[in-house]
Formats: structure tokens, sequence, C-alpha cells
């Protein structure tokens, strides 16, 4: 792994854009290594998006407050306003805080027990939204952690993530706006849907 986007950059929760054969545009929530020049994720090897950078080489990455979108697009199929990107074949999130338009230079099947592929990316482009980032607030994390345990449910069982969206529930119930309650009744609708 580069020294710019090896194990010293944060993970950084996001939420990815590639765009399919048939033209239609996927959102997908990512954990990505964050670095200037380069970013690391690890889609599953059985999604859209992983299909998708292999068959066109890139993608756009956002940093998003907005945890509604980002559990959506860990667990559902959001549609958010887009405009196309400036470098690459792709679409940006108009809402988003920043993004960073991405040209996939590697992918490699990742170790682990979980089947998913390494993908390493250049950063051909970047920009910033109008809008400010709101800061720090725990329930919207818990909402973030809430939508990843989710979708890892047939891996970690129902009891397991039961038992953790309860605890998160806490924060949320002390915490939350608006925005972060309708993220984590959005996970809850989902794991009752598929438990």
């Amino acid at each position: 792994m580069s020294a710019d986007a090896g194990e010293q950059t944060p993970l950084i929760e996001t939420v990815v854009t590639t765009t399919g054969s048939d033209g239609v545009v996927n959102c997908a929530a990512m954990g990505v290594r964050w670095g200037e020049a380069e970013l690391v994720f690890w889609p599953f090897d059985a999604t859209r998006t992983l299909r998708n950078l292999r068959a066109h080489g890139g993608a756009v990455v956002h940093l998003t407050d907005d945890v509604l979108l980002f559990v959506q697009a860990a667990l559902g199929h959001p549609s958010p306003a887009m405009r196309p990107a400036s470098a690459i074949d792709g679409s940006v999130i108009e809402d988003a805080n920043a993004w960073r338009e991405v040209v996939v230079t590697e992918i490699t099947p990742a170790l682990g027990e979980l089947p998913r592929s390494m993908v390493r990316a250049r950063v051909v482009a970047s920009g910033t939204g109008t809008r400010q980032p709101l800061g720090l607030c725990r329930a919207r994390h818990a909402a973030v952690e809430a939508s990843i345990l989710a979708s890892r449910l047939r891996w970690l069982g129902a009891e397991r993530v039961r038992a953790e969206l309860a605890r998160l529930q806490e924060l949320v119930d002390k915490t939350a706006g608006p925005g972060e309650r309708a993220a984590m009744d959005y996970v809850r609708r989902y794991v009752a849907e598929r438990t």
C-alpha cells in the first residue's frame, strides 16, 4: 500500500457513485482510506459497485454529513440530485460536502474472511459543496454504525445486530435531530424486514 493511502490515513465513511453499463448510477456507502492522491476501498465482490468499477474504472467518492443519505446508500438505493463529474464519466451528488473523482488503478482480492476486493484509485479531480458540514453528532455516528451492522446482517446474525441496535438507539434517543431519527428508523425497518 502506498504511503498516501496506507494504514496511517483515516478510514472515512463515504458515499461512492459508480455508473453501470446501462447508464444507471449506483450510490453505495463505503469506508475509504482517504489519501490526497490515492484512495483505497473494499467493496464486496457481489455488488454493483465492484461490477461498475471493473466495467468503467471510475467513481466519485463523496464526503457527506447527510446521515439519511449514507444509511440509504448502505441499505437501499437512494436517488439524490446529481450532476455530471468534471474529469470522469460519473456523477457528483449535488448536496455533498466534498468529493473526489477517481480512476481505478488496481483491483485485487482482499485478505480476510469477508468476500471483498481491494480497489486502489488515483484522484483525478475534486470539489467542495456550498453547504457547511454540521459537525460532530453522536446520534449521526450511531446511525452510521447501525447501518454498517445492518448491511452485514447475514454474517453477524440477527441477535447480535438487534443487540447492537438497541445500544446505539440510546445515543439516538439522547442526541438526535430529525435526520438522525429518520436514519435510525430506516435501519430498524431494514432489519425488521429481513429477520
